[in-house]
C-alpha cells in the first residue's frame, strides 16, 4: 500500500484515459475492467506519477496501454518478476498487475505463487476468461472438463485450475474475486484491494464474446445471479437468493445449502476475511459449481510483513553495519570474492 499524498489538483478518471486506440474485441469484458481501473485510480489520493501498471503477455496485457501511468509490458507469465524488481527499487510506487488466466496460471504459475508466498506489495487483477483468448480459442489452465477448443477438439481432460483456491494455498494475504458486468461491486473490490499492504489478488469473471461466449452466464447473468452466487461480506452471514431465503452452514468439513426459514441465523458461516488460518475460505473457494453458489467479494484480507519492506529493512541494517561499500572497489579487488 502506498501512502496517499495530495495532489496539486484533484485527478479525475479522464487522467487515466491515453491516447491509445482501445484494441479489444468489441463487447469484450475487458472493457469494464478498464473503466473499473480508471474510476478507482483517481480515488486513492495517490499522484499519477506513482502508479505502475506491469503486465505479461496476453488480451489482458495491453492493460497498461490503456491507463495513463507508467507500465511495463513484459514476457509471458513474467510481469510478477518485473514487478518485484520495480516494487524493491522504489517502494512508493503502487504497482498493479494486469494479467489472465493463461498468462497467470500456465507459463507463469511459478512467479505467481512465490510473489504470493513473499507477500510482495503489489495488487494483480486476473482476468479469468477460461480461454486463450490473444491467441484464437485454445483451452486455459481454467477451462472446465470436456470444454471442446480448437487444441481440444475432443474435450478438455485436465482437471482445471480454482484460482482462489491457488491463490490461498500460496499463502496470498488478499484474495478476492468480482465480476467484469457488476461494476458496483468490482470497483468496491478494487478499492479494498488498492487499501491493502500486501499482495491482493482478485479474480475477474471476464467473458470473451469471441472465443468463449457466456463462460459464466449460467452464474453471472442477471436473472440467475442472485442463486448462484454469493457475496461473502466480512462479519455478516453467508445468504443468498433472489429473495434472501438461503444460507451456507457447515456440515463438518463440507458446505451446505440450507433454508433460513427452518435453520437459526447463528448456524450459518459467519464470514471472517481476517482469520489467520485460510482453511474455511479454502472450502468456500472449493464449493463445486453447478450445485453451491460460487463465492465473490473478499475472501481473506490479513497483515503480514511484505517482502519488499523486509528486504530494504535488511540492506538498510547490514549497511549500518558494515558500511554502504564501494562498487568500484570490490570490482578491481580481484579475481574471487569472498562473500560474508
Amino acid at each position: 500500500m502506498v501512502t496517499p499524498t495530495p495532489s496539486p489538483l484533484p485527478l479525475t478518471k479522464n487522467d487515466f484515459k491515453t491516447d491509445q486506440e482501445v484494441r479489444w474485441c468489441p463487447g469484450c469484458g475487458d472493457y469494464a475492467i478498464l473503466n473499473a481501473v480508471q474510476t478507482v485510480f483517481p480515488t486513492l489520493g495517490i499522484p499519477k506519477e506513482k502508479f505502475v501498471v506491469v503486465s505479461g503477455i496476453g488480451c489482458s496485457s495491453r492493460l497498461p496501454y490503456y491507463v495513463n501511468t507508467y507500465g511495463f509490458h513484459s514476457i509471458h507469465g513474467r510481469a510478477p518478476a518485473v514487478a518485484t524488481g520495480i516494487k524493491i527499487a522504489n517502494p512508493e510506487l503502487s504497482v498493479w498487475i494486469g494479467t489472465g488466466d493463461g498468462d497467470a496460471l500456465s507459463i507463469g504459475g511459478n512467479h505467481l505463487i512465490h510473489a504470493m508466498r513473499r507477500n510482495l506489495d503489489v495488487k494483480v487483477l486476473m482476468f479469468n476468461n477460461r480461454i486463450y483468448g490473444l491467441t484464437k480459442g485454445q483451452f486455459s489452465p481454467t477451462s472446465e472438463v470436456g470444454k471442446v477448443t480448437k487444441s481440444t477438439p475432443y474435450g478438455v481432460v485436465d482437471i482445471p485450475f480454482n484460482p482462489l483456491s491457488v491463490a490461498l494455498g500460496a499463502g496470498a494475504t488478499f484474495v478476492a474475486r468480482s465480476v467484469d458486468v457488476m461494476s458496483k461491486h468490482l470497483i468496491g473490490v478494487l478499492q479494498r484491494a488498492a487499501a491493502h499492504k500486501g499482495f491482493a489478488f482478485v479474480e475477474i469473471y471476464q467473458n470473451c464474446n469471441i472465443f468463449n461466449d457466456e463462460a459464466f452466464e449460467h452464474i453471472v447473468g442477471k436473472e440467475v445471479r442472485d442463486d448462484h452466487l454469493v457475496d461473502v461480506e466480512h462479519g455478516k452471514p453467508l445468504k443468498f437468493g433472489k429473495a434472501r431465503d438461503k444460507g451456507i452452514k457447515l456440515n463438518g468439513f463440507s458446505p451446505e445449502i440450507v433454508p433460513l426459514a427452518t435453520t437459526p441465523e447463528d448456524d450459518l458461516i459467519i464470514w471472517d476475511e481476517k482469520e489467520p488460518s485460510s482453511a474455511l475460505a479454502y472450502l468456500i473457494a472449493r464449493m463445486p459449481e453447478g450445485t453451491m453458489p460460487q463465492p465473490i467479494g473478499v475472501l481473506r484480507a490479513v497483515e503480514a510483513p511484505t517482502f519488499d519492506a523486509s528486504i530494504r529493512h535488511q540492506a538498510d541494517e547490514v549497511q549500518k553495519k558494515e558500511g554502504s561499500g564501494d562498487l568500484r572497489k570490490l570490482l578491481y579487488s580481484g579475481d574471487t570474492w569472498e562473500v560474508k
